[in-house]
């Protein structure tokens, strides 16, 4: 059974600031008299129905608005629920806000109406997760997966693994209960195999090169080169603005300059860094030292030479398989047929040259790295851990001596699964899920 929840509470659920419209939510038990309190009746559910809102102790006169009332349990938390669409003046949200606290409802925390409709087991984690996904993505990659995700594609596979591991912790039960009894011959040893089976199957899923989890959070290509390679232009050419400071002077780039970008659907972030050289002075030291560091964390390299410099070896160092090797300055110098072993792409900051083909080239890159199948992927660190705990629970089968050891590896594999859907022991990061959220949903 879900918890008891007693207090009623509303939120924003548009945007700050003043606007056309603006829309305040409510749930909670409390919700069909506080509408009453302000609106005078409540509406025929699921109908918009044009009221006077008044203060529920003054009487007066708060907004005209569209008021909308939705009976638990078909609504989105499972609760009796209720939306206000008032004109978006801030004084008039203010008031109606007052009014709602002073007929007995809280303003609501960030996540709680999300969080509200998982106790009430109108959704499980993974799909909460996915709208909070839904809600801050910035591509329309990153709103396809997270949409898949808030419509149940991970609720489905993780549950459709669930059930199978509980299928044969019954048979393993069955195993050990009835062991003298008229059993199947080798069912032991049929749920040794079927648990290898999913075993693999989780494997696979894991084995993901963290696709899903990198469009949710976006890839970061660091621009490596030595000074005067022309990487802060670049990085401007690709930008579409001066983002970074343009100069002749070796080492105007001391420092890390970021860029958002929208490569083919993946967010990406595209760094600009110091140019790398032996260096005394120790600003520019520490900006090189940035610079390696975030070639070492970034999931691509481009690795910029000027054509009409010989290759230095600072840069060459990060010549390896999975960098991207661009000559610039194309318009001064024709660019070298390979550097390290790898064709460079010959551009020009200055003139345009070779630009399309860069960003071509960068959009397949940031696809490949980032999940942009239809099938469901993992898109958060909690989700890997808790399979591959599983898996090696489904592993610990294939070496356990005593049928009850292989029982209790069973259970354990799917406690770990329910984790990652909020089935069980889930009370350690219901705070971290929700957190996530925006105040108003």
């Amino acid at each position: 059974m879900p918890p008891v929840i007693d207090d009623t509470v509303f939120a924003l659920a548009s945007g700050a600031g003043r606007a056309a419209v603006a829309v305040l939510r409510l749930s909670g038990p409390g919700t069909a008299a506080i509408v009453r309190a302000l609106a005078g009746a409540l509406p025929a559910p699921r109908q918009a129905s044009l009221r006077r809102l008044r203060h529920p102790h003054s009487a007066e006169v708060l907004d005209q608005a569209l008021v909308l009332w939705f009976p638990g349990p078909r609504s989105y938390t499972g609760e009796d629920s209720a939306e206000l669409h008032l004109h978006g003046g801030p004084a008039v949200i203010a008031g109606v806000a007052e009014a709602l606290v002073a007929a007995g409802a809280r303003p609501a925390e960030p996540g709680e109406f999300t969080r509200r409709a998982f106790v009430h087991g109108r959704l499980d984690l993974t799909a909460a997760e996915g709208i909070a996904d839904l809600i801050a993505a910035e591509t329309a990659a990153q709103r396809r997966q997270a949409l898949r995700q808030a419509e149940g594609a991970l609720a489905t596979l993780y549950g459709g693994w669930a059930a199978r591991i509980t299928a044969l912790l019954a048979r393993q039960e069955a195993f050990i209960e009835f062991e003298d009894e008229d059993l199947p011959e080798g069912l032991d040893d049929a749920v040794a195999g079927a648990a290898a089976a999913l075993r693999a199957e989780i494997a696979s899923h894991l084995a993901d090169a963290h696709r899903g989890e990198r469009l949710r959070e976006g890839l970061l290509v660091a621009i490596l080169g030595a000074p005067n390679a022309g990487k802060s232009s670049l990085l401007n050419a690709l930008a579409g603005r001066e983002a970074a400071i343009v100069s002749a002077r070796a080492g105007t780039t001391r420092d890390v300059v970021e860029v958002r970008l929208d490569l083919a659907g993946v967010p990406v972030t595209l760094a600009d860094t110091a140019g790398l050289r032996e260096a005394e002075d120790e600003i520019e030291v520490e900006g090189i030292r940035r610079a390696r560091r975030r070639a070492e964390e970034a999931d691509l390299v481009l690795a910029v030479f000027a054509a009409d410099q010989a290759p230095d070896a600072g840069t060459l160092d990060w010549v390896r398989p999975g960098t991207l090797v661009v000559v610039n300055k194309r318009d001064l110098a024709l660019a070298p047929a390979t550097i390290g072993g790898l064709a460079p792409i010959p551009v020009s900051a200055v003139t345009g040259e070779g630009l399309n083909a860069l960003r071509a080239r960068l959009a397949e890159e940031a696809t490949a790295r980032a999940g942009l199948g239809a099938e469901a992927t993992l898109t958060r660190p909690r989700h890997r851990a808790a399979l591959t705990e599983a898996a090696g629970w489904l592993a610990e089968i294939a070496v356990a001596p005593l049928p009850e050891l292989r029982a209790e590896a069973l259970r354990a594999a799917l406690r770990a699964i329910g984790r990652i859907t909020g089935r069980v022991g889930v009370e350690a990061v219901l705070d971290l899920v929700f957190g996530e959220f925006c105040i108003g949903k």
